[in-house]
């Protein structure tokens, strides 16, 4: 009689589990993103995924997360709602070597005037980065942007810091990968969803 019950409610679990949508992802050279993530609330599409590499070197996979798939770069920029960027190291890097990166791909990205704006901002990001000892391999960045919060910055499922306020901000974070002169040209077109 124990089997049966058992039976049937491992029955009944199987046709609830097989009637669920799957959660579908993206792989990118080992590193999965989920189609969808969950930020502020609100259900975000996997707009494109690629990888960064420096010469031949795998440095992470990247994920851009929007309410509404984009292909043009002013309107990743002007969306509303919240955004995320997603990086998945795939190699050891030093705070110092990552903060120098971001540090660069925004200066590549952005002119004196606009720079001028968010000064204050990029200074706190900096301290930001420099309270972590490095990210390893397998380590998950978030970058967040929530509307009337900031930017949240995540570490394997840990917030880092308080949140940055200012969208131009965010926009300039999003051009380090999206800009004129991306850190990777290969990657921007992925994160554009313009490549498989």
């Amino acid at each position: 009689m124990r089997s049966t019950f058992t039976t049937i409610i491992a029955g009944a679990l199987l046709a609830v589990a097989a009637s669920l949508p799957a959660q579908a992802s993206v792989d990118v050279n080992g590193y999965k993103f989920e189609d969808t993530a969950k930020v502020a609330g609100k259900d975000l599409k996997l707009n494109g995924a690629g990888m960064r590499t420096k010469l031949i070197i795998k440095v992470y996979a990247a994920g851009l997360y929007l309410p509404e798939k984009k292909t043009a770069v002013a309107d990743v920029l002007k969306q509303e709602g919240p955004r995320r960027v997603t990086l998945q190291m795939a190699r050891d890097i030093s705070s110092e070597d990552f903060g120098k990166a971001f540090m660069d791909g925004i200066n590549e990205n952005i002119d004196k005037a606009e720079k001028q704006r968010i000064v204050a901002q990029i200074g706190k990001m900096g301290e930001l980065f420099a309270s972590v000892d490095g990210l390893k391999k397998g380590d998950v960045l978030h970058l967040d942007w929530i509307p009337g919060t900031g930017t949240q910055t995540e570490l394997n499922g840990k917030k880092l810091g308080e949140a940055i306020p200012d969208l131009n901000f965010y926009n300039a974070i999003l051009r380090i990968w999206l800009g004129d002169k991306p850190v990777d040209r290969s990657l921007k077109p992925a994160l554009l969803g313009e490549t498989k």
